[in-house]
């Protein structure tokens, strides 16, 4: 099911290809005063593909391609202005170090590009999306009962940029006081509504399921609110989630490749990842000294993979080891360790633990030993979570704004499982970048998770 998501990034992410490729073309003609031979465009085609991919996650960081990027037109230009203020700092250092070895020095070349590729962005995110037609809403009717239905009407019809909009909705608890043919499918018929998201989970959906059935031959498609729930939040909605979900969606060997790869990669990443950050370590030493004279690093007991304990690396941010907790002694968040918290430096240490192999670069954040206790008490199938290994930054922690950090808290991590359920079932290496680059895009916005 989408209502939303495929297409209308794709539209995006291949116009703003097309809008970079005719503003080269443009810039050579201007700067030549005549159209380019093909040895000319030949002689820049590497630097533009490594400028085009470059620009390109720049834009996937600045949010350019989520399903909200067309919401508000007003902050088009300014969006798109500071993306290509970053665009021309990545190209000026590209061109200043690796001049010598492409063999071009396009100074003026490269201004003319900066201009006529802004200008063609703002002109394809302004008509783009009305010639494709991408953001046409479909009528839909709206089947369910209880919260989860209320906060997805709510949310498709308030903000408005999914495909289909809900004009009416039926309350499943009410479904015996409703003359269903009456104000459900004559309607459907008359104003043409070609979409019924249902809750298919509900006992009492069963009812009306054989009046439905005949809607078919009508072409009216059927979803699964719960799906539509999944896709639209981006968590699973607890209430399905029963044994038969478990065994339907969570399968450990149906990811043995994918978990190879990413064992690499995460290796290729720590390894190199850990050699910057020993950069770090000098500064972060004398900061720390010269603020309270205690120790570099701390360790902490965390839960892992197979609910097995593990031990991580950090550079101390606290007046003492969190793991203290018994003490009466105060601990508090150090003037240096606030820094280091918002900038998330003080959590370089634990690539180190990735390259070992106790995490991975993305994952389910690992909980103390202490909270997993309470939670696996109190919050069914929380176990599920270590069926795969933690990881430095992961779904939860770019969406779910609430998670408790330090205390417990069974509500807020009943609601944070449900992010971490959506990662465990939908990961992918495609999945694992997107939290990369989304993660990058919140530390450099200073709203670090």
């Amino acid at each position: 099911m989408t209502i939303g998501s495929k297409k209308e990034p794709i539209i995006l992410f291949l116009g703003d290809i097309i809008s970079l490729i005719v503003a080269f073309w443009l810039t050579l003609v201007f700067r030549m005063g005549a159209v380019p031979s093909l040895a000319l465009i030949q002689s820049y085609t590497v630097p533009l593909i490594v400028l085009l991919v470059a620009w390109i996650m720049v834009f996937f960081v600045a949010g350019f391609y989520e399903k909200h990027a067309l919401v508000f037109k007003k902050k088009i230009l300014g969006s798109i202005l500071n993306a290509q203020l970053i665009n021309s700092v990545i190209a000026v250092v590209f061109f200043y170090l690796f001049t010598p070895y492409i063999g071009v020095a396009p100074k003026t070349i490269l201004a003319l590009f900066l201009l006529i590729s802004t200008l063609l962005l703002i002109v394809w995110r302004l008509l783009g999306p009305t010639l494709f037609n991408i953001k046409h809403q479909e009528p839909a009717i709206l089947i369910g009962a209880g919260e989860e239905m209320s906060v997805l009407k709510n949310e498709v019809n308030v903000h408005g940029h999914y495909n289909l909009r809900f004009v009416s909705s039926v309350d499943l608890t009410q479904i015996d006081g409703i003359d269903f043919k009456k104000e459900i499918i004559d309607r459907i018929y008359s104003e043409k509504i070609s979409s019924i998201v249902i809750d298919l989970h509900n006992e009492k959906a069963e009812k009306i399921l054989p009046t439905l059935y005949n809607l078919i031959f009508a072409r009216v498609r059927f979803y699964d609110m719960h799906e539509v729930y999944e896709e639209v939040f981006a968590r699973i909605p607890l209430s399905i989630v029963r044994h038969s979900w478990f065994l339907e969606n969570i399968s450990s060997s149906a990811h043995a490749g994918y978990d190879f790869l990413k064992r690499g990669l995460d290796i290729i990443s720590a390894l190199f990842g850990g050699a910057l950050s020993l950069l770090f370590y000098p500064f972060v030493y004398l900061a720390i000294k010269l603020d309270d004279g205690g120790p570099l690093f701390i360790t902490q007991e965390r839960v892992g993979k197979d609910s097995k304990t593990i031990k991580l690396y950090k550079f101390r941010s606290m007046s003492r080891n969190e793991t203290e907790l018994s003490s009466q002694r105060e601990n508090r968040v150090t003037r240096v360790g606030n820094i280091l918290r918002k900038t998330r430096i003080d959590e370089l240490p634990q690539l180190w633990n990735v390259l070992r192999g106790d995490l991975s670069l993305i994952g389910p954040r690992p909980e103390l030993p202490s909270g997993v206790a309470v939670y696996e008490k109190e919050i069914p199938y929380y176990n599920i979570r270590h069926l795969v290994k933690p990881g430095l930054s992961g779904w939860a922690q770019l969406y779910h704004e609430r998670h408790p950090h330090h205390g417990v808290d069974t509500e807020e991590t009943r609601n944070k499982l449900s992010y971490d359920l959506y990662y465990i079932k939908n990961r992918s290496l495609v999945l694992d970048v997107v939290i990369l680059l989304k993660t990058i895009k919140l530390v450099l916005s200073r709203k670090g998770v």
